[in-house]
């Protein structure tokens, strides 16, 4: 079921800034900023060549950035995503198994255009996990 890592989510408090230390100091290519506002946050993504970094910034108010930002004022690591085949039958598998999907279960499009799930992270050794369909 669990393909591979398609990328590390960072929450960051200034996207601009962030996306500079990537870019300048790490000479990485870094996306432009895509805002995703049924998400609550705005977006780029570091390309590492066998996968990604993607930077998030709350945008509007009730972002789940902003609370996690409010316990993590400098940022830090927010969620893995790994891909999948098939999101419906992957998140039916892990319901049954007893794991939970966030929100109301059904997946939303994400930032790659593509379906996507949240698990909770008490289920996955405290870890915020998002499953993308590949």
């Amino acid at each position: 079921m669990l393909g591979r890592l398609n990328h590390v989510a960072i929450a960051v408090p200034d996207l601009a800034a962030a996306s500079a230390i990537y870019r300048d100091t790490l000479g990485a290519k870094v996306s432009a900023p895509q805002a995703l506002p049924e998400h609550g946050v705005t977006v780029v993504f570091v390309d590492t060549g066998n996968s990604k970094i993607e930077l998030l910034e709350p945008l509007g108010e009730g972002s789940p950035i902003a609370s996690f930002l409010e316990k993590n004022p400098s940022g830090g690591m927010h969620h893995l995503c790994y891909e999948v085949d098939d999101i419906v039958s992957a998140r039916d598998r892990l319901k049954a198994s007893g794991a939970r999907v966030l929100g109301d279960g059904n997946p939303k499009i994400g930032a790659h255009g593509k379906p996507v799930l949240f698990l909770h992270p008490k289920d996955f050794a405290g870890t915020l996990v998002e499953l993308e369909q590949a």
